[in-house]
């Protein structure tokens, strides 16, 4: 096991990263209050595989163990599942010293840490990423939300965790359509603050793929390094750690018009990666060449490099809908180097030529969405 540490102060906590960990009651031990209960909220997928495993090594360390089942998917990060998690908590008389445990990928992660920030106005919380997206990205920096039509994760709140646990055993029973969304996230972190960790994916994304353990153990450790280095200087997404959200104002646009759960977040990162690298070219901020090593890496992930056809309009206005506007006017992450990035406002016709160029269909033209996953994903 290593631990990477997330330094803010007396909210300062550590990121277990390692194998088997889960079934290990010694791993808890930090959150441990044998007056207190802990409950466990997790969802159909996720509950066969780990919740008795996780319940077993709490077991110790509370004096009761709960379990909440959720629905699974993207489309079910919404205030009437949100509400399950409190009814659990209200049915079963919880009090605030009850800790609640995340146990899932990025939907089910957001859901019990918006539930812990506001039950009882909060209450702790660990988190116990199943995915590889959530390990090396969501379940770090206590950021917790849930999904509104108009807008993803514009309903939540700053809330961090007691402690991180990324067992990366569990990646082996993801399908390869969800390792390769947490791959969008590695090389994000890579392409916007670490080069020399650009290059080793470059090196090494078959690997990744294949979950070689050693490239695993690498990639999700330099990953939280990177992702806890930003949330120690700007907790609350102030200035500096905007920079984590490259690619995702075209992403969550992507995700947004699709339908929730049709683009699993970490395919729209990807695509938007993309298009936010040609934007970069387009400013010359960063070299075609640059821009060109991005997306082949992008598509060895086995991840889209198009967007999927939406009306050039309907991007502009769910872009408008996001958190890193400011007075009407969207600030975008761009690269000026591989391992460096800047924040910038873009002149309309700049963002309206990339998405065009990108898969956005002119809005006489547009049709209902039709895209294969397969065939942005070759293109």
């Amino acid at each position: 096991m290593t631990t990477v540490r997330v330094e803010l102060d007396q909210r300062a906590y550590d990121i277990h990263i390692g194998s088997g960990l889960l079934g290990r009651p010694d791993t808890f031990a930090g959150v441990a209050n044998e007056r207190a209960r802990a409950l466990i909220v997790t969802n159909t997928t996720v509950a066969p595989l780990y919740a008795q495993r996780v319940q077993q090594a709490l077991a110790p360390h509370f004096s009761q163990v709960l379990v909440c089942v959720l629905p699974d998917g993207e489309q079910y990060k919404d205030w009437a599942t949100l509400n399950r998690v409190f009814d659990t908590l209200l049915e079963h008389q919880c009090d605030r010293k009850t800790v609640l445990c995340a146990l899932g990928g990025g939907v089910i992660g957001d859901m019990t840490g918006f539930a812990a920030a506001c039950y009882m106005r909060g209450v702790p919380f660990v988190q116990i990423p199943t995915t590889l997206l959530a390990q090396v990205d969501s379940s770090v920096g206590g950021k917790t939300a849930i999904n509104h039509p108009l807008g993803k994760n514009m309903i939540g709140a700053f809330y961090q965790p007691r402690l991180v646990v990324a067992d990366t055993e569990t990646l082996h029973t993801l399908p390869a359509r969800e390792v390769a969304a947490g791959l969008a996230e590695i090389i994000k972190h890579g392409a916007i603050a670490d080069a020399t960790f650009f290059e080793w994916l470059e090196r090494n994304m078959d690997a990744l793929r294949a979950l070689d353990p050693a490239a695993v153990a690498h990639a999700v450790q330099r990953s939280c390094q990177i992702k806890a280095a930003v949330v120690a200087q700007d907790e609350t997404e102030g200035g500096l750690r905007a920079i984590l959200n490259f690619g995702h104002t075209f992403g969550h646009a992507i995700e947004a018009g699709m339908g929730y759960g049709q683009w699993l977040h970490g395919e729209a990162v990807g695509a938007g990666m993309v298009i936010a690298a040609d934007v970069s070219v387009r400013l010359g901020l960063l070299a075609p060449e640059a821009a060109a090593r991005l997306r082949e890496l992008v598509r060895r992930a086995g991840l889209p490099v198009q967007a999927p056809e939406l009306a050039l309009g309907r991007y502009l206005e769910l872009m408008q809908v996001d958190k890193k506007a400011e007075a009407g006017a969207v600030r975008f992450v761009l690269l000026d180097g591989l391992g460096h990035c800047v924040l910038r406002t873009v002149p309309d016709d700049v963002v309206r030529a990339a998405l065009t160029a990108h898969g956005a269909l002119d809005d006489a033209s547009a049709a209902a969405p039709s895209a294969s996953m397969d065939a942005l994903t070759r293109a």
